[in-house]
């Protein structure tokens, strides 16, 4: 359940051990993401271009766009409770191309509430192009 009580101290000391935990997520040497968070406790992914992960253009696939999404709202909404979360809802725009480019990708709150949590997500380019944008909701499981 989420506590109001939490402080930063506490949302950065998850944060840490969630980066911890991806590193033993398969999925982190397939698609190659990095996670880190910033002062506010919001999850920052980055992605290398990998040709693995194109599609017959040979760009990045939207599908990994959409997990890079997912994995930034979820760690993202994750450091808010002390419970598992589930993802349950989430949208994805794509606005272009990643052009063979590696990804940068943020998740920011936008409410958090006792058993549930809104975030928005972006994926940039490392030059600072908008790729991608997305909204999750998160429920405690």
């Amino acid at each position: 359940m989420y506590d109001e009580s939490m402080s930063n101290e506490d949302i950065q000391r998850r944060a840490k051990s969630f980066i911890e935990f991806f590193g033993f997520a398969p999925m982190k040497k397939t698609f190659g993401m990095e996670l880190s968070y910033n002062d506010n406790g919001d999850a920052l992914f980055d992605m290398p271009y990998k040709e693995a992960l194109c599609h017959a253009m040979k760009d990045t696939h939207g599908g990994a766009i959409a997990t890079l999404i997912d994995n930034a709202g979820w760690f993202t909404a994750a450091t808010r409770y002390d419970n598992w979360i589930s993802t349950t809802e989430m949208t994805v725009r794509l606005h272009e191309p990643a052009h063979r480019e590696d990804l940068h990708a943020t998740g920011q709150v936008v409410r958090v509430g006792k058993r549930m949590c809104s975030t928005t997500m972006e994926v940039r380019t490392t030059a600072g192009r908008l790729v991608a944008t997305g909204a999750g909701t998160f429920v405690v499981s």
